[in-house]
């Protein structure tokens, strides 16, 4: 099959992005608008972009409305703060209603269920339970050439890190169970190797299917189930 960008729009490009980079690493965004209501949401479009001073990257789409923009985009923008918290298998679930589009009025930790605790170097709280916060302050917005799609660069000032996770000056990852995104759905890591493995365990799991943990078939795919997925991202309430 072969696909010129050019033939595509706005909802078919992205349905073929997210199916095609994958894992995606999930950023659990707390953040905080000017009037001081809480805000979280995952973004899946997130990455490090620099290491001195060390950085992270949000790529932030508007509403599935099209003409409003996500909250938390707003709240990033007219701070200048956010936390950036881990996303893992036993708040799954909380990170998954998070990205119901609530109005700009309600606070999304109440409405989602998950506690909070006062970050160290900005204003946002962090989630709790979450195993490592970052805590960020906003360096750079580029907007798309429409306005309603951002990229965001943070600098990330400080982490919160669980104390049993920091070994030596590094993360313990192997304790920590994070999830991340395939395309509208989830994907729990938890296995590791450093190559070459061995070719006929190589052999045997690239002959079978990703297996699902929840009870759908395994050519399903969220993205046909308009019920529960919007192009935006979110998730139907």
């Amino acid at each position: 099959m072969i696909i010129d960008s050019e033939d595509l729009d706005e909802t078919s490009a992205y349905k073929l992005l997210i199916g095609s980079i994958i894992p995606r690493p999930i950023a659990w965004v707390s953040t905080l608008s000017t009037e001081g209501i809480g805000n979280i949401a995952p973004i899946s479009f997130f990455t490090c972009v620099g290491r001195k001073p060390p950085r992270i990257s949000l790529s932030i789409q508007p509403r599935s409305d099209r003409v409003r923009l996500k909250d938390t985009f707003v709240n990033m923008r007219d701070t200048g703060e956010f936390v950036t918290n881990l996303a893992t298998l036993p708040q799954v679930t909380a990170v998954h209603r998070s990205a119901i589009e609530f109005e700009p009025d309600v606070d999304e930790f109440e409405a989602v269920g998950v506690e909070r605790e006062a970050s160290t170097f900005v204003k946002p709280p962090r989630i709790k339970g979450a195993p490592i916060a970052l805590e960020c302050k906003v360096a750079t917005i580029v907007p798309s050439p429409d306005g309603m799609s951002n990229l965001v660069i943070g600098d990330v000032v400080g982490w919160q890190i669980r104390d049993d996770l920091y070994v030596n000056g590094r993360v313990d990852f192997g304790g920590i169970h994070p999830v991340g995104r395939l395309a509208a759905e989830y994907t729990l890591v938890d296995n590791a190797f450093i190559p070459p493995l061995d070719e006929d365990l190589v052999a045997e799991l690239t002959g079978r299917r990703m297996k699902r943990l929840d009870r759908h078939g395994e050519t399903y795919s969220a993205i046909d189930d308009g019920s529960t997925w919007t192009p935006a991202g979110s998730v139907v309430e």
